[in-house]
């Protein structure tokens, strides 16, 4: 009895560690992938990279960034992983032009990005430790999460021909609450052990982050840009 007590206790113990590896993991290389997505928004910027806009544009992207994501996926369990990721994340800096460009063009474009990084970084803070601490089973807000996304894609596509600056609103406060709660159960799925690679957890919170922070932007550009 107790020999099998301790064999329960060790393999607990062992599928503890391991989760608390891939999630320490996960944030170091969360981290380092911010590294290239700033180089890439600073090229981006530096060199007026000329971007396709519109439902062509959308269409372009969408197809490079699933190209990416799907390397990724096959990639994962090598080192090859990380370095596809990272170029993922250049890339996505590089997509950042168009949003930093029109931001840069007020005269307090400089304030609102460091307010719009402040404001994600501190949403990524407290929704992974709402994550790790709380014992309330987040799991199943995934399949809602999904059709959220879903929806908000099809609203994105919509206002590309609409062109309507209420719609953006919306969907950018949509947005920053569905990814804020993607993040409580993206790391929730690491402690829990059902996601125990660090590199497609690391894709999944960058998506999070970087839908936010882009979010956040465009709100803090619609209330307080000024031209002055």
């Amino acid at each position: 009895m107790n020999q099998n007590m301790q064999r329960t206790f060790d393999l607990s113990g062992g599928m503890q560690q391991v989760r608390h590896q891939v999630l320490r993991n996960t944030y170091w290389l969360l981290a380092l992938s911010m590294i290239p997505t700033v180089l890439g928004a600073f090229i981006g910027v530096q060199m007026h990279l000329p971007m396709l806009t519109g439902g062509m544009g959308f269409i372009i992207f969408m197809a490079v960034a699933f190209g990416f994501m799907y390397a990724i996926e096959k990639t994962k369990n090598s080192g090859l992983g990380v370095a596809v990721l990272l170029g993922f994340t250049f890339f996505m800096g590089l997509m950042l032009t168009p949003i930093l460009t029109r931001t840069l063009g007020y005269s307090n474009g400089g304030m609102l990005i460091m307010t719009a990084f402040g404001g994600t970084a501190t949403i990524l803070a407290v929704m992974a430790a709402i994550a790790t601490v709380s014992k309330r089973d987040f799991s199943a807000m995934g399949k809602w999460l999904f059709a959220g996304v879903i929806v908000l894609i099809l609203a994105s596509v919509a206002n590309i021909f609409l062109g309507l600056s209420a719609l953006s609103i919306v969907i950018s406060m949509v947005a920053i609450a569905i990814f804020s709660a993607y993040i409580l159960y993206d790391v929730q799925q690491i402690i829990n052990g059902g996601e125990t690679n660090y590199i497609s957890a690391t894709l999944r919170i960058y998506l999070d982050v970087y839908n936010i922070f882009t979010s956040l932007l465009s709100l803090l550009g619609f209330a307080g840009g000024s031209r002055d």
